[in-house]
């Protein structure tokens, strides 16, 4: 790892055998556990949460935050901005928000030298490298689908031109799953754009003291810039060159195909659990997110014990429950836990990238 005068790591994405593979990793490594460190100044306790964000960033995926108000959710991802040296915006999602306020919009200006006026496209907070949507599913579902194309392809079409967004780019949003009042769900598109939905819960008694504590002292322990836009990228490449035994992959198939009622590969009551079950991307989730937990535990391969650690953050929101599951008083997460119960491990070795 080398570094640069303004102090900030550099990877070395050229890698000719694994001994740098290996040195890459350990690299990545540290800096994960000193992005951990510096959030851990602001945010107290929510380890998974924190880590499940960070495995999504690793990854190259956005991240859907759902929690009761008050847990931490935004402080969470403005934390991360400030350890992180990315352009940076806000978009408060409200009902009158509209999709130019999130894009941008063409405007008529006048060029003084020439004494001309011609549409010049000025762009929205979209185009940022980090992305706070702030309570997403408050805005109406028109302004809400201005984000698919951002989202998935990483560009934003205006006026019959589409114009590249900045890399990295990460979209982390925010929503209260009780107050719906005033809300609109997110369309299983949108959702299924998500790399992660993490649930944040409420903290522990001991968590909520120190809280208190540091929040209404005096003393306020900023964090440190960690990473630039540079290390992030070489990181997302490292992580995609790490290896995935052929069934391992095969798990995750096994397990993506349960999640769907009338295959027979589920749980027995899967079918009326479940209305609609993960598409393959939900397998491509689980397959970047597992390379990501087996690095930062120095390994250089991903097993079905990463994959079973990430998969109901995967998952979670790419499953549609039915009403019965309801009634039955099943959730989501508990019948992605029938399913991983109810998948056997495979017992093959081979191993490619």
């Amino acid at each position: 790892m080398s570094t640069s005068p303004n102090s900030m790591p550099r990877l070395d994405t050229n890698l000719p055998d694994a001994e740098s593979i290996m040195a890459a990793c350990s690299t990545v490594r540290a800096v994960f556990t000193q992005l951990q460190e510096e959030i851990g100044r602001t945010i107290v306790g929510q380890r998974r949460v924190v880590d499940e964000t960070l495995v999504s960033l690793f990854a190259g995926g956005h991240v859907l935050l759902e929690g009761v108000p008050g847990l931490g959710k935004t402080l969470l991802v403005r934390t991360l901005s400030e350890t992180l040296s990315l352009d940076f915006s806000r978009i408060q999602f409200t009902p009158d928000l509209m999709p130019a306020d999130i894009m941008g919009t063409s405007i008529l200006a006048e060029d003084e030298t020439r004494r001309h006026r011609d549409f010049v496209f000025r762009p929205g907070p979209i185009f940022s490298q980090l992305v706070l949507a702030d309570e997403i599913n408050r805005a109406t579902p028109k302004s809400q689908s201005a984000l698919l194309e951002a989202m998935q392809e990483g560009t934003v079409s205006s006026g019959g031109e589409t114009m590249q967004l900045p890399r990295p780019f990460f979209v982390m949003a925010t929503q209260n799953p009780i107050e719906q009042e005033g809300t609109y769900p997110l369309p299983e598109a949108q959702l299924d754009r998500f790399l992660l939905k993490i649930h944040v819960p409420t903290p522990s008694r001991e968590e909520t003291g120190t809280i208190l504590k540091r929040t209404t002292g005096t003393v306020v322990d900023a964090p440190h810039r960690t990473m630039d836009a540079t290390f992030i990228l070489a990181a997302q490449q490292l992580v995609r060159k790490l290896a995935i035994a052929s069934h391992v992959r095969d798990y995750v198939v096994r397990i993506i195909l349960a999640t769907h009622p009338g295959r027979g590969a589920g749980p027995a009551d899967i079918d009326r659990w479940v209305s609609v079950g993960a598409s393959p991307r939900g397998a491509q989730a689980i397959i970047i997110a597992s390379k990501v937990v087996a690095l930062m535990a120095g390994r250089y391969a991903a097993s079905m014990a990463d994959a079973r650690l990430v998969a109901h953050a995967c998952l979670r929101h790419r499953i549609i429950p039915s009403y019965e599951a309801r009634a039955d008083g099943m959730d989501t997460d508990m019948i992605i836990s029938r399913i991983l119960d109810h998948v056997p491990a495979g017992d093959g070795s081979e191993v490619d990238t």
